[in-house]
């Protein structure tokens, strides 16, 4: 009989051998399932010390219909899928995979950033439709001396920030939470998101969704934009109001948007986001390449092996959490 169960609640991934390796190490028994409601959670997890999950909700129902539960290890850097504030009443590790995809987010990041600027996907689909002019792209604006306005700061804008450094943009940086030491080391400046939304050119969203974030870019910030401005979001779809956004881009507040995330996924077929000429959108692939997968997979199956066998987490959300 093995010591452990593990229960991945939901993928997407064509193979679980990682997990199964590190799994198999602790002699855990390993489980799967499909999960796409707290009631589907709660019927396959019963009995089980540990859960891996992509984006089943982990809720406060859940965790109180699973009293062996131990862990929670989420596929990803976000956690906006668990309750925090449950699992740790409960006693319940939550882990995740802070520093996985470092690179392949802050290349995307940059990557809608060049596409809106050199106008890539619209002039594209233009020449493929039977066109060849490339006036459909103006205006066009020089990257070098531009801005770019930074919301949040922790590690993958800090990437973001010395690939742009490269390209000759001024950088702004809001993050109330970061000490004034990094603007001499990154070269930035730091100032109040009002100042970021009114000065720059580009704003590339890096903050994690939580009950302070949620629609931190609305309306009011929205107006702020310069009409020749473009917005990235390679976050969380809900950091934006998606219906502000639609409202701002109706009315020319701003030139574009680029975005990797949108607040519903996948997104409605009826968006009004979808028939914009200068939004591109993208399936929230800026997590991924071949080896940010491996690496994302093996090390949330770490984070349960490392909890269970009494080793501690290395990447534990809930500071305060009391483990028996």
């Amino acid at each position: 009989m093995s010591k452990f169960k593990v229960l991945v609640t939901d993928y997407e991934y064509e193979t679980l051998q990682y997990e199964e390796e590190v799994l198999n190490e602790i002699d855990a028994e390993f489980l799967k399932a499909q999960c796409k409601t707290e009631e589907d959670v709660i019927e396959a997890a019963q009995g089980v010390d540990g859960l891996l999950v992509q984006y089943a909700p982990i809720s406060k129902k859940v965790f109180a219909a699973l009293p062996d539960l131990k862990v929670v290890a989420r596929y990803g850097v976000g956690v906006d899928v668990v309750d925090l504030e449950a699992a740790t009443e409960h006693g319940v590790a939550v882990v995740n995979v802070p520093d996985y995809c470092e690179d392949e987010v802050s290349d995307q990041a940059f990557a809608l950033l060049m596409a809106c600027a050199r106008k890539t996907v619209l002039l594209n689909n233009d020449v493929k439709s039977g066109n060849w002019d490339f006036n459909v792209g103006k205006p066009i604006h020089r990257l070098r001396g531009s801005t770019l306005g930074i919301v949040g700061f922790g590690k993958i804008p800090r990437k973001l920030a010395e690939k742009a450094k490269v390209f000759g943009f001024e950088m702004l940086v809001y993050d109330p939470f970061v000490e004034q030491e990094v603007e001499e080391e990154y070269g930035v400046q730091l100032v109040e998101l009002d100042e970021l939304m009114k000065r720059s050119d580009y704003v590339s969203v890096h903050v994690p969704l939580n009950e302070h974030t949620k629609h931190l870019i609305g309306a009011e910030e929205f107006e702020l934009m310069k009409e020749s401005a473009f917005i990235i979001n390679t976050a969380r779809g809900a950091v934006l109001d998606e219906a502000a956004l639609v409202t701002a881009l109706d009315n020319g507040q701003l030139a574009g948007a680029g975005l990797d995330v949108t607040e519903e996924e996948p997104i409605a077929k009826d968006s009004p986001l979808l028939e914009m000429d200068n939004v591109i959108i993208n399936p929230h692939v800026g997590w991924y390449s071949e080896e940010a997968q491996v690496e994302l997979q093996t090390k949330a199956a770490q984070g349960v092996a490392d909890v269970l066998t009494g080793k501690g987490a290395k990447y534990l959300v809930n500071q305060e959490v009391v483990i028996d």
